[in-house]
């Protein structure tokens, strides 16, 4: 099942999409009833009202996230954005083939699968982040691989835009990212439950091709079969020593080429430029859809904040008396 929300009448809906129609469901229904069924359960869920054709309503986010972790799992593109702040030849670090590393990212701040994203305040270095999430449908804790791949209800796109320019100020003080990474998590269209996409399987992988544009050009391409780590063994470290919940959102990390500072850091020159206001960025993922998002000058802030005050009133710490 494709699980759409969607503005109905200015009320929002949850909608099964087939084709290019989408179905309204029982309104008493919520997206994390869905994730928790099985297919068959799925199949039964009432339909409502009018199907609608899908570019006549409004998309939402097709989840509100309980939490977003997102991980960094593909190595090409690793070995790319190490060079924008390390310089030409910078290895990768060997502590990113030890282990699926993850930052958590803000859930009030995800968008819609076609909404405008304003640059964030103080940013001239906006950047995109072809990714798929993982949505979990059910709770756990310690969890093995196999015990994971259940907990795994269905897949979406994201994209994890980035201010690099904030994000690498930011990354020197040995914390964060924060507000580099604070305004825009972009998922859609739709989710996709997990069992439509088994078919895609190369081993424990999802080989489902991606694509990236901007102004229609085509700037990156790869597969999610290249992931350093499969979906399951990222949601296995992420319940290590705590519980992941439903609608718990996993993101892949960056494909190979999945954004613009991996292609800086490879060239060291800021080519493709910049997003700027009125750029188009549309992802499209197989088996899961395209998302299509407008880059619009932000606002101005009107109160900026001081530097750090310095300390006034320190302590003897000399251990004299």
């Amino acid at each position: 099942m494709k699980i759409a929300r969607f503005l109905l009448e200015d009320v929002v809906r949850v909608g099964s999409v087939v084709g290019d129609v989408v179905q309204p469901l029982d309104p008493g229904v919520t997206v994390l009833d869905l994730l928790a069924m099985t297919p068959t359960e799925r199949t039964g869920v009432d339909r409502v009202g009018n199907a609608e054709d899908v570019d006549h309503v409004t998309l939402l986010s097709p989840i509100e996230p309980t939490s977003i972790r997102d991980f960094m799992t593909f190595q090409e593109h690793v070995e790319g954005t190490i060079q924008l702040s390390g310089g030409p030849g910078t290895p990768i670090t060997p502590e990113w083939y030890e282990a699926p590393t993850f930052y958590f990212t803000n859930t009030a701040a995800v968008t819609g699968p076609n909404e405008d994203i304003p640059i964030p305040p103080g940013c001239e270095l906006l950047d995109f982040e072809l990714e798929v999430a993982a949505v979990l449908g059910r709770s756990g804790r310690d969890l093995s691989p196999v015990d994971a791949h259940e907990r795994i209800a269905a897949y979406t796109i994201f994209n994890d835009w980035s201010a690099r320019d904030l994000q690498g100020r930011e990354m020197r003080v040995r914390l964060g990212p924060c507000k580099g990474k604070d305004f825009a998590n972009t998922l859609g269209p739709w989710l996709v439950t997990a069992d439509e996409l088994e078919d895609h399987r190369i081993d424990d992988r999802l080989d489902l091709d991606a694509e990236v544009f901007v102004n229609g050009e085509r700037v990156g391409a790869d597969t999610f079969a290249n992931m350093g780590w499969s979906f399951e063994e990222m949601v296995a470290y992420a319940s290590r020593g705590t519980e992941v919940r439903p609608g718990d959102v996993l993101g892949s990390g960056t494909m190979g080429t999945g954004c613009l500072a991996e292609a800086w850091g490879r060239t060291q020159q800021r080519i493709p430029p910049p997003l700027r206001a009125g750029d188009v960025v549309t992802m499209t993922v197989q088996g899961l859809g395209t998302i299509r998002n407008t880059v619009v000058a932000g606002r101005v802030v009107r109160h900026e904040i001081p530097p750090a005050r310095p300390p006034r009133h320190l302590r003897d710490r000399s251990g004299t008396s």
